[in-house]
């Protein structure tokens, strides 16, 4: 991923600032087989980032695509007429009539614009609330982009800052530390009774995606015991293998209860496959050592009765599930936190990207007495024929440390926006007193804007 820039390089800013605009739908506003025919429909016009370049006024592009979301992040000068025609297209791509199509999209410009990339990014507009997926995506979105050349100046430094706001939310909140899937809320469970999970051995009684998405929890927790049972034993032990498990016949259900520490069941079975003479006959083998089951199949596998025992605890899926709309409640709390760096960052950013507005005064000015400063070394250059090279080169220092000292000043009241109004004003005031020549509204391409204040 290359480096974020600071200040922009002189050949890629004109005078005329580019607008910030998202175009996009989500699990919000449109089904999902609209957002699969939308994807769909840019993979068939050819590379997605090639099509995009081909639309009339966009100037940087950025492409995310999620099974939640199709947004189109760019710049432009005429931020109206692109929208209008990128509309278009996509409802004519779609067969929709743009009347129907239209309320399922949405549109932010400017600070708008900024504030949903953020929230984004911080997934504070995920379908689950605080989802760690979505900064991956849009990282690997990026670097889709910077492969294809499609981003620059605002678009790199908008994307950097929104990893930052995105990693300061995580952990500047607790928006991610509770936990709001049913999978997930087994594991911590688990951790609330026997603390340490990383000596304990876990059983997976079937091989669906909610075993799937709790034999990945238990690893993330370090767990590296994990059995797997299920019916169909080719699925078993694919399960088991992704996460360094193991398979067992369902024969062996039994003697799999008696070793393991943590059950989770979740089959498609229409009768019970473990009650409670079974679970005490296995309690006084195990010498009451404790046994956790989590039953999160509908209907339930595990007979209720086996809580009543000592040392055995049971939760089925709506004992769970009160645990995560409790935690839903709690993430919804921390966003409240998370949407406040997020109001702080977009400000920040507003700010640096006004600053670029007088970026082209600035290398104007730092132009003008540069070529000032090497008029007058070549008028009097006779004079400097006597001196040695070091004697040229202190000169020459000299020269560039006033040119400095006398830009210092201007570059500084330039950057001091104080209030909004007031900007084009000292713009305007500076270019006519220094009598600066911006030519088309562009930069000279062999100057950096970077000025030696």
């Amino acid at each position: 991923m290359p480096p974020e820039k600071t200040l922009p390089e002189a050949n890629e800013l004109e005078e005329v600032i580019l607008e910030i605009v998202i175009l996009g739908l989500n699990h919000n506003t449109a089904a999902v087989d609209l957002r699969e025919q939308l994807i769909s429909l840019l993979r068939r016009e050819g590379e997605t980032q090639t099509f995009f370049k081909g639309v009339p006024g966009l100037d940087e592009i950025f492409f995310l695509t999620t099974c939640n979301r199709v947004e189109l992040l760019f710049t432009s000068e005429d931020p109206e007429n692109a929208v209008r025609d990128l509309t278009d297209r996509w409802a004519a791509g779609l067969e929709e009539p743009l009347s129907q199509f239209l309320p399922k999209i949405y549109v932010f410009r400017g600070d708008e614009a900024v504030r949903h990339l953020f929230r984004v990014a911080s997934s504070l507009d995920s379908m689950i609330l605080g989802e760690p997926q979505i900064l991956g995506q849009i990282k690997e979105a990026y670097r889709e982009s910077v492969r294809n050349r499609n981003t620059g100046v605002i678009l790199n430094r908008l994307l950097h800052k929104s990893f930052s706001v995105a990693k300061r939310v995580r952990t500047e909140t607790g928006i991610a530390g509770h936990a709001v899937s049913v999978s997930f809320a087994a594991v911590e469970l688990a951790k609330k009774i026997f603390r340490d999970l990383n000596d304990k051995k876990v059983l997976l009684i079937g091989a669906g995606e909610m075993a799937e998405l709790a034999a990945e929890h238990f690893f993330n927790n370090h767990v590296r015991n994990i059995t797997v049972i299920n019916r169909t034993r080719e699925r078993a032990e694919e399960l088991a293998g992704r996460w360094q498990g193991q398979s067992l016949p369902w024969a062996e259900l039994s003697a799999a209860l008696f070793e393991t520490d943590i059950v989770v069941s979740s089959t498609g079975a229409q009768e019970m496959l473990i009650d409670a003479a079974q679970v005490r006959q296995i309690m006084r083998k195990r010498k009451q050592r404790p046994l956790f089951f989590i039953d999160i199949a509908v209907p339930r596998d595990i007979d209720p009765r086996i809580n009543e025992m000592d040392n055995v605890f049971l939760y089925d899926i709506d004992d769970l599930q009160g645990i995560v709309t409790q935690n839903l409640a709690e993430r919804k709390q921390e966003a409240r936190l998370a949407e406040g760096i997020v109001a702080e960052e977009g400000l920040k950013f507003r700010t640096w990207l006004k600053g670029l507005e007088v970026v082209p005064t600035i290398v104007a000015l730092r132009k003008k007495f540069d070529e000032l400063r090497e008029g007058e070394w070549k008028k009097n250059s006779s004079l400097l024929d006597g001196m040695t090279d070091e004697q040229q080169k202190g000169v020459e220092m000299m020269m560039e440390a006033l040119v400095n000292k006398i830009l210092h000043d201007p570059i500084s009241f330039l950057k001091d926006f104080g209030h909004e109004e007031h900007k084009d004003q000292k713009i305007n005031s500076l270019q006519k007193i220094f009598k600066l020549d911006l030519g088309e509204g562009k930069v000279s391409e062999d100057t950096n804007a970077e000025p030696k204040a």
